[in-house]
């Protein structure tokens, strides 16, 4: 099957319900505190539940360059199962935890197993997608983090109509049991394997070591630059994820499990327009421009600026919604076109490492956003904060379009 020229894409396919499952088993915690603070009482205070959502990004955010630098020099597809595998069965256990300390530690185990999925996957799909197809192939798989994530939002109300216990039973053995479906059906792209091949055989070439690729990026100068512009829109990114059902609640006065549905389809369904549009412009633009996809990012930097602005300040459902959708479409521009930016600097053997590296500096970002945000909300300053993340934004943007001139669209 992997010799076929639609392989590429059925490895697309077979990815997307990865990530589905990916955001899906992480999201669901954010709209179930009402379920679960009348059994675990530390649940009560927005900070403590802060700081149970930001120990997994801490712990992601840590071990993401270990999993690029991994992802660089071992079997991507063993890598996305097992990561699978561990953060599924970890839901399955979630429903048995009754204290905080539990869930707590079940989160950081969460952390570590889904690390090992982001770099391994898209530099896997970069391999099966070499050409005119990466941003949209790049971006479908993005979509599936988005529809994740929207039906992760459902956690609160199938909860209310079960138990949280049942919720995290159920997504959890879903989980565990498609990690031995990828097994039979997902491959190695052929190259990546070569490539292992011979630093393993070359008996003059020195085998470089894991640290190699460290050097490399680091001394590139628009690599600092990528990683800015990518952590600068993952402070409002991580900050919508995890935090928009809970604005939405307070800004519309509905209860959570309305607000978890509405909060995220809508950033969901706004998302996966944002990365198609993103996906088919990017590798459109490029053939004419080399720039197309710095500019395309761009383009969703800036639609993502007022729609900051119209969430933290706006009340009314026209408001809030209209701008979770412009969030959107504009968050799923720029996520299509991260990858595909980071191959026009970065070479092929590095891509994992750089992209962990990438989303260690995101999610850091992420992790300190939402701790904050805790304690923002706790005194009643949510939508001021969610205002004051348009900033970083702009300062991104304007970084990007200075900055970054590529070369080529595929550096090898």
């Amino acid at each position: 099957m992997k010799n076929s020229k639609f392989y590429p894409w059925v490895v697309v396919g077979l990815l997307w319900v990865v990530a589905l499952l990916n955001y899906m088993d992480r999201q669901m915690l954010s709209t179930m505190q009402e379920a679960m603070k009348a059994d675990i009482v530390e649940l009560n205070k927005a900070e403590a539940f802060g700081a149970l959502m930001a120990v997994f990004l801490w712990i992601y955010g840590f071990l993401s360059p270990v999993a690029g630098m991994v992802a660089d020099r071992m079997s991507r597809k063993w890598l996305v199962v097992g990561s699978l595998f561990v953060w599924s069965f970890v839901t399955w256990m979630m429903g048995y935890a009754d204290t905080f300390h539990q869930l707590y530690w079940l989160r950081a185990v969460m952390g570590v197993s889904e690390a090992l999925y982001i770099p391994s996957a898209l530099s896997l799909i970069a391999d099966w997608h070499p050409g005119k197809s990466r941003s949209l192939a790049i971006g479908i798989h993005m979509t599936g983090l988005y529809v994740g994530q929207a039906v992760g939002g459902f956690g609160a109300t199938i909860a209310a109509m079960f138990s949280w216990h049942s919720t995290f039973h159920w997504f959890g053995i879903i989980g565990v049991v498609y990690s031995l479906v990828l097994m039979l059906l997902l491959h190695e792209n052929p190259n990546h394997g070569i490539r292992a091949e011979k630093l393993a055989e070359g008996p003059k070439e020195k085998k470089p070591s894991l640290f190699a690729g460290l050097g490399v990026l680091f001394s590139t100068w628009a690599f600092w630059i990528i990683l800015f512009y990518f952590a600068a829109p993952s402070l409002p990114g991580w900050a919508i994820k995890n935090w928009s059902p809970t604005l939405f609640s307070e800004s519309l006065g509905i209860p959570m499990s309305q607000a978890g549905p509405i909060s995220t389809i809508t950033i969901a369904v706004s998302s996966f327009i944002g990365v198609i549009i993103g996906g088919i412009m990017s590798d459109r633009w490029v053939q004419r421009n080399l720039r197309g996809r710095v500019y395309t990012g761009a383009i969703g930097l800036g639609l993502m600026i007022p729609a900051l602005l119209l969430l933290g300040f706006g009340h009314s459902l026209i408001a809030v919604v209209g701008s979770g959708l412009l969030f959107g479409i504009g968050y799923g521009m720029f996520d299509t076109n991260n990858m595909p930016i980071l191959c026009q600097f970065v070479s092929a053997k590095y891509r994992g490492t750089a992209y962990g590296l990438m989303n260690m500096t995101g999610v850091f970002a992420g992790a300190a956003v939402t701790q904050v945000l805790g304690k923002w909300t706790d005194g009643g300053n949510l939508g001021l904060g969610f205002a004051m993340l348009s900033i970083f934004v702009l300062v991104a943007v304007s970084l990007q379009l200075y900055f970054l001139r590529p070369k080529t669209d595929n550096m090898v």
